[in-house]
């Protein structure tokens, strides 16, 4: 009898341990895919800007999966132009890390930048828009920071950051439209 208890209870909590995984990664309505509607930012991105002083010149940015597709890696770099009295522009270099959220069926992001921030994302679908989008998971009463990715019909991809201020509304900061690298 002391065996049946035991082998019950490592049964029961070897369960308890898979229910999450399951709902996090279980399949999606579509193709059983958690990750689908993530696909059309695979690949590697580039962009470009006016180049005029303290503006974006170029972007270079790459989406791609890692460890066994269970986090999707963003690399982020934007040259800026030297802006009046500077020999070299300014680079900007980020990593995005995307994750399913254990017990969700959501995921969740974490950005990091070599300016020192550091910002985490809650990532939302929309049922009605074509696009994803992350949304600081800050409170109205700190600043908030919002990040959208739409497909084009051209096949390139929008990407809008945006801000708000504690108590307002967000406001689009920049915006550039990138496309995949040949």
């Amino acid at each position: 009898m002391k065996r049946f208890k035991l082998t019950f209870v490592f049964l029961a909590f070897g369960m308890a341990l898979t229910i999450p995984f399951t709902q996090v990664f279980g399949q999606t309505a579509k193709t059983g895919d958690p990750w689908e509607d993530w696909q059309f930012l695979l690949g590697e991105w580039v962009g470009s800007g006016s180049g005029k002083p303290g503006e974006a010149v170029e972007s270079v940015s790459s989406f791609r999966f890692e460890l066994e597709k269970n986090i999707l890696v963003r690399r982020n770099r934007v040259i800026f132009a030297p802006k009046p009295g500077e020999k070299k522009g300014y680079i900007h270099e980020d990593f995005l890390f995307v994750y399913p959220s254990p017990g969700e069926p959501k995921f969740r992001a974490i950005y990091f930048d070599n300016e020192g921030h550091v910002i985490r994302y809650k990532a939302v679908v929309p049922e009605q828009q074509n696009l994803i989008r992350l949304e600081s998971e800050d409170p109205p009463t700190a600043m908030r920071f919002r990040l959208d990715y739409a497909p084009n019909p051209d096949h390139t991809v929008t990407g809008v950051f945006s801000m708000a201020a504690p108590g307002d509304t967000f406001k689009v900061y920049t915006q550039g439209v990138v496309r995949r690298k040949p």
